[in-house]
């Protein structure tokens, strides 16, 4: 590292098996103006959600790799359920100096939103089978006694594929998003305020988040979505916190940061372009191709 940069000037890394990390990333931004943030779709092996875990691993390991490879990077973000339920604890034991954060369903957010005791959870087969899930589904159910909560789960194989492939279409084209959408939540039951209805929906995948107008037509106006993107950011600016994060330093160098952010993809680069403009509002020359190896992510941050 130079002898000029200070920790304050990294990097934060983030990644997905897509565009739905983006979700997490728009509230990174919100939270931490100032930061800098190097974005890694992974979309040529997207969806992660049905992979085997080993390879969800290998890919986790080998994308940390790439983005630690200059010494950019003071964090990284995991925003992928499957990959944070299935690799981030072997990441952290492969770089115990580099703080992870992942994302998770928020069950027990869930559990306090919940008036009717029935709580829907939408997520990737991956993060719903894998064992994090289960360990934190029996944790939130332990905790939450005498409150009885019941958790109606529900494996959606296919949409996370659905809303990375619909990018790239009409804004207008969300036919086969809304059909795997009302399909899983008819298998799920009744939605609502009353009695023995869901009345709040866990959004388990990042990339269902930009699904929520279709889902809030779909359950109505009286269920409860809910994310973890505002919580992942939180806890990542609490990791990051620094003497120079004041609020006159984040009015000062929000260009500054909005112009260094890089959003790389190992799939299409048209696809990641779309959606960095309609849901970030970032110009296409934030967006860059991965070639190659950890050498190729691109100019020195």
């Amino acid at each position: 590292m130079p002898p000029t940069e200070t920790i304050t000037e990294r990097a934060i890394g983030v990644f997905d098996s897509g565009i739905g990390g983006l979700s997490v990333l728009q509230a990174l931004r919100a939270e931490m103006p100032q930061e800098r943030f190097i974005y890694w779709s992974d979309s040529a092996f997207a969806p992660y959600g049905e992979r085997s875990d080993a390879f969800v691993i290998e890919r986790s390991h080998d994308i940390t790799e790439q983005l630690i490879a200059k010494g950019k990077v003071k964090c990284v973000v995991v925003a992928c359920n499957t990959a944070t339920a299935v690799a981030i604890e072997s990441l952290r034991q492969q770089y115990p100096q580099l703080p992870f954060v992942g994302v998770e369903p928020a069950l027990k957010p869930a559990i306090g939103i919940t008036h009717t005791g029935r709580v829907g959870v939408i997520g990737t087969h991956g993060t719903l089978q894998s064992a994090r899930f289960q360990k934190l589904l029996s944790t939130v159910q332990q905790e939450a006694s005498p409150k009885a909560c019941e958790f109606v789960v529900q494996a959606c194989k296919g949409l996370a594929l659905a809303i990375e492939q619909q990018t790239e279409k009409a804004q207008t084209d969300v036919h086969e998003v809304e059909h795997l959408c009302q399909q899983y939540l008819h298998a799920m039951g009744s939605f609502g305020k009353g009695p023995g209805e869901i009345d709040s929906l866990v959004l388990g995948c990042t990339h269902y988040v930009f699904a929520q107008d279709i889902l809030r037509r779909l359950v109505g106006p009286d269920v409860h979505l809910i994310s973890t993107g505002e919580a992942v950011a939180k806890q990542t600016q609490r990791l990051c916190a620094t003497a120079t994060n004041s609020r006159s330093a984040q009015t000062t160098e929000f260009k500054q940061a909005a112009d260094a952010i890089q959003l790389w993809t190992t799939g299409s680069l048209r696809a990641l372009a779309h959606a960095a403009e309609r849901w970030l509002q970032l110009p296409p020359e934030c967006c860059h191709r991965v070639e190659g190896t950890a050498s190729t992510i691109g100019p020195s941050l």
